[in-house]
């Protein structure tokens, strides 16, 4: 089929609207390709094809993206029937018994659901290796990651076996696999997309779900079609005042840039980052935009403190709720030995210690603000990556050497995090690739609530450098 990987998921929609092609058509198409994928890259822990005839059986809605194949990450997701083991070998076996809310909004969006990609255990590092699946592959270089903890819908979106992949980011996990990759990837504000039925927010408001896309317009569409209030929601991020899609499609004026290229925890882009950013700022100047070099002076330590007390203290729990469910006690091959320290340190952390922790995530968002406005900026810019995707094995949550892991951790993706302890929108724009052929995407943040400028921005990007028909060494196309 030559027109699955020429058109993105809006271009696949509009054929199914015409007639040209079926849904099941497309649906035969993305499982033939998802299998030549699992061969070479390992990026997905099952398939549910049965899931997808049923929508399509029973009738798909009127809408932008009706008929599009889609799979979901196999983390936190639940897709009623299908499995759902979050990387990890305590939960293997676990099936979902509902749809989470966002596969809800995913259904009524006509989006046909019919596989689950992988995930490292509890998403907690930024490459997608685990014991239960072993590692994902990144079509660009088999040898390297394709990023964590969305490293199977990155892998998946860049070989062409999807225009578009749902991913969650609760430190960088949708940004880090789209920049590993050559794609789009937009991690929404805090209270956006809806994260239940069980629970309004994870990892106490620092993750979030959206999805990466090899174009710009996939992405803020299916962001208009699922984001919105939940139900018992604390706090919602404010509507846009047209659609996210509308807004993209508007002129932009001139913006001011904040070019912002040392991480608060000292980390600096290394030559390839720093060639990336050159390149960036130089491409934002000829669309007629100012970059002026700045630095907001957030406290890194004490946000990095604060993530590691939160994230051990949430997988603490979700641990001693499985054992609990399973009525036996833990074992030492339930979990991989970082999740294991982390979960030890879980069941330490002192009230004290939680409460310091979402003062300094606050803090940090009230300098960000006040850099924001105190500079004049609209958005800012860093590199996602501070050097090309990583090495197989470098980051994985089995380490031979667990300090060296931990540095190679900080130091990989040290500016997306802050966006999460910030609750502000960010997104990953593949504008670099390295001299070796590497994707290195290009970090743009904005205020609380300001997606849409983002979206206006990325749609610009895409215009003057256009990065849809740039494909990796293992790419199903035709």
């Amino acid at each position: 089929m030559n027109e699955y990987t020429e058109l993105d998921a809006m271009g696949l929609a509009a054929l199914v609207r015409s007639k040209e092609i079926s849904a099941n058509e497309l649906l035969d198409e993305a499982l033939s390709r998802a299998h030549a994928a699992q061969d070479t890259l390992n990026c997905f822990t099952t398939l549910f094809p049965e899931i997808g005839r049923k929508q399509i059986d029973d009738g798909l809605p009127d809408s932008p993206l009706s008929g599009v194949p889609f799979a979901t990450k196999d983390l936190a997701i639940e897709v009623q029937g299908a499995p759902l083991t979050n990387g990890s070998r305590l939960f293997d076996g676990n099936i979902a018994q509902r749809d989470s809310v966002i596969v809800e909004r995913y259904r009524k969006a006509g989006l046909v659901l019919f596989g689950q990609t992988t995930s490292p255990e509890y998403g907690l590092t930024t490459s997608t290796e685990s014991a239960l699946y072993g590692q994902t592959r990144n079509p660009w270089d088999l040898g390297r990651t394709s990023g964590g903890s969305s490293g199977g819908a990155s892998a998946a979106v860049a070989s062409g076996v999807l225009p578009m992949a749902q991913a969650s980011d609760g430190g960088g996990s949708i940004r880090i696999p789209a920049a590993c990759t050559g794609l789009f990837g937009m991690k929404p504000s805090r209270g956006r997309i809806p994260m239940g039925p069980d629970r309004t927010e994870n990892w106490n408001g620092l993750s979030t779900v959206h999805a990466v896309s090899r174009s710009v317009r996939d992405n803020a569409v299916l962001m208009d079609l699922t984001m919105g209030r939940e139900t018992g929601s604390r706090y919602e991020a404010p509507p846009p005042q047209s659609s996210m899609w509308s807004a993209s499609q508007m002129g932009l004026p001139a913006l001011k840039v904040g070019y912002w290229p040392v991480a608060p925890n000292g980390t600096q882009p290394d030559s390839d980052a720093r060639a990336g950013l050159a390149e960036t700022m130089t491409l934002l100047e000829s669309l007629g935009h100012i970059v002026e070099e700045s630095d907001p002076q957030i406290d890194g330590a004490a946000i990095g403190k604060a993530m590691l007390m939160v994230i051990s203290a949430n997988i603490a729990a979700m641990v001693d709720d499985r054992v609990a469910a399973l009525g036996r006690e833990l074992q030492d091959d339930d979990l991989e030995p970082i999740t294991h320290s982390m979960a030890a340190l879980g069941r330490t952390v002192p009230m004290a210690e939680m409460a310091r922790a979402d003062l300094a995530f606050q803090r940090a968002a009230i300098r960000f603000e006040t850099w924001m406005d105190e500079g004049g900026y609209d958005v800012c810019l860093m590199p996602t990556l501070s050097r090309a995707p990583a090495p197989l094995g470098e980051l994985s949550l089995s380490p031979a050497d667990p300090d060296a892991y931990a540095e190679n951790v900080a130091s990989f993706a040290p500016h997306c995090a802050v966006f999460n302890h910030m609750g502000c929108p960010a997104m990953s724009v593949p504008l670099y690739w390295t001299k070796d052929g590497l994707p290195l995407g290009m970090m743009f943040g904005a205020r609380y609530g300001q997606e849409y400028l983002l979206y206006q921005l990325a749609r610009q990007l895409e215009q003057a450098k256009p990065w849809f028909h740039k494909t990796p060494q293992v790419f199903f196309g035709g």
